[in-house]
């Protein structure tokens, strides 16, 4: 039996199993890939307004949030693509290849699948074989799609060598970490450490690149050591160079090579590392649903946090850049939605409208990982031990409400403190949290949406990140696409006043109270439909 015997048939399951999600990867991509180049050709219409971009990045926290600045004294439509794009991007593939890297790997040994297909007639290398072709074909149509929605924009700057590199940058980063991951696999025993490492792995090579950057606007030393420089600097719509891509395949290579040979050191279901011993007795928080959610969700909330705060300190820093920019561009402001009463107020309120799409997520993942507790068998263990469905999701989904204020606030507070650093005005920082404050209320709604498709009908709970990514396309792209009030309406942030900018009147908070009200109703929703329904354990 060769070494390899059904690996073709594991492919085939694997992509039976995944089919769903590497098309949902996938279309959201490469949509997000086509509106984003289509957005800045609305924005940017003229040479005048390319240029006016950018002098921006000579703003170092331009450089830490985007990439290199490359062609930056005669910046070109294909330059700002390529310099402020392709992060985002690459930073998409990555997260994507780390977690089917590590759902294929360690997450089939942790759940013990694994142990009884190797009890099958397969070859030593098949399962780790067909996770690997599984993820390189995600990565590959990923690739694909983003080489078409650049292409597809038909702008001039974005040739078709360029962007057949820039898919290929997409692609490679993607199988970079996702060789990572695979290693991060062999060290523990539990999916969940491994996704941590790899995703710790995966911010400090973003915070390498930037740091790099600063040095230099176009990439210093420091800058190679990030996979996502290896993509940045074969400088796509500039000065088209194919051979750093080859530092990512080798790279890539290498790290599923170490994967496979740390296989082969060690017992299936072990980790090289051994597990650390835990305490001789729980906490009594543990005993709560409210401190085992606390538990289970520290480690997100954590980076989480700091991912919030370094975000909107870089951003509210711009803000001295934007008197500038909007005189060469004055089309800008229509799609920051900028009236020009008040311009530094009126752009930190749209900075922080962006950073709320955080704690969004936060709220619906937080609930929705209940789904998976239900799934493993854990939530029906609490069940019959003698714990109340009710106080097992009002606790649980307490402990996800106090995680959205803190980052809700969080985001307020790193907005201030960048508009304090821009302007030297220190109001910013209160301002920035009470506006945050405000938001509250269209968070906990959706929050609440996922709680009551969780509670009455668990099978439709893609409806609450379908909210979340309505929520998205509406805040950022709604202005561009012209669309109609009643479509813009249905999305909760539409109805949160965009203070400090705009006053608090009486229809504002009568918005905030009804939102309020109708969260209040989905989690009592929810809440009774869990007390009825069958725990769905497998």
């Amino acid at each position: 039996m060769s070494p390899f015997t059904g690996t073709g048939a594991l492919l085939r399951l694997n992509l039976r199993l995944d089919r769903t999600r590497i098309l949902i990867w996938t279309l959201a991509v490469g949509l997000g890939v086509y509106g984003s180049v289509y957005s800045l050709v609305e924005t940017f219409p003229t040479p005048e307004a390319i240029e006016a971009r950018g002098a921006l990045l000579n703003n170092p926290a331009t450089l830490m949030m985007t990439g290199p600045a490359f062609a930056a004294d005669h910046y070109t439509f294909g330059a700002m693509v390529a310099n402020e794009l392709s992060l985002y991007v690459f930073l998409t593939a990555g997260i994507m290849g780390i977690l089917l890297s590590v759902r294929h790997t360690r997450a089939e040994e942790e759940s013990g699948r694994l142990e009884m297909i190797r009890a099958r007639p397969v070859g030593r290398f098949a399962p780790s074989a067909a996770a690997a072709a599984t993820v390189a074909l995600a990565c590959v149509l990923v690739g694909s799609v983003t080489t078409l929605g650049l292409i597809g924009v038909g702008h001039e700057d974005l040739d078709v060598g360029g962007s057949l590199a820039f898919g290929a940058g997409t692609a490679l980063t993607g199988l970079v970490f996702a060789g990572l991951a695979t290693v991060a696999a062999q060290l523990t025993e539990h999916a969940r450490s491994a996704t941590g490492m790899a995703m710790a792995a995966l911010a400090v090579a973003y915070l390498v690149r930037g740091m790099g950057d600063v040095i230099h606007p176009t990439g210093s030393w420091l800058s190679w050591f990030s996979p996502f420089a290896w993509a940045q600097q074969s400088r796509v719509f500039v000065d088209l160079r194919w051979w750093p891509l080859a530092v990512s395949l080798a790279v890539t290579l290498a790290a599923f090579a170490l994967a496979s040979a740390l296989a082969h050191r060690r017992d299936l279901g072990a980790g090289l590392r051994p597990a650390p011993r835990g305490p001789a007795t729980a906490p009594g928080t543990l005993r709560s649903p409210a401190g085992l959610a606390a538990r289970l969700l520290r480690g997100s909330f954590i980076a989480w946090s700091l991912g919030i705060l370094f975000f909107a300190v870089a951003m509210g820093s711009l803000a001295n850049s934007l008197d500038g920019m909007l005189e060469e561009n004055p089309d800008l402001a229509q799609w920051i939605a900028l009236e020009g009463t008040d311009l530094t107020a009126e752009f930190a309120g749209v900075i922080l409208s962006f950073v709320m799409i955080a704690p969004l997520i936060i709220g619906v993942s937080g609930i929705l990982a209940l789904k998976g507790e239900e799934s493993s068998g854990r939530s029906e263990q609490l069940v019959v031990s003698g714990r109340a469905r009710a106080a097992h999701l009002t606790g649980w989904s307490a402990t996800v409400a106090v995680h959205v204020v803190v980052l809700t606030l969080v985001g307020g507070v790193g907005v201030g403190l960048g508009v304090w650093a821009a302007t030297g005005e220190g109001r910013w920082i209160a301002e920035m949290t009470g506006a945050a404050a405000a938001y509250l209320p269209a968070l906990v709604v959706v929050a609440a949406l996922a709680m009551a498709l969780f509670g009455l009908v668990p099978r439709l709970t893609v409806l609450a990140w379908m909210t979340v990514v309505w929520v998205a396309l509406a805040l950022f792209l709604g202005g561009l696409l012209q669309l109609p009030d009643w479509a813009l309406d249905l999305s909760p942030f539409t109805h949160v006043p965009a203070l400090p900018a705009q006053d608090l009147g009486t229809d504002e908070g009568v918005s905030l109270l009804v939102m309020t009200g109708i969260a209040l109703l989905l989690g009592g929703a929810g809440v009774l439909g869990y007390r009825r329904r069958d725990i769905a354990s497998q």
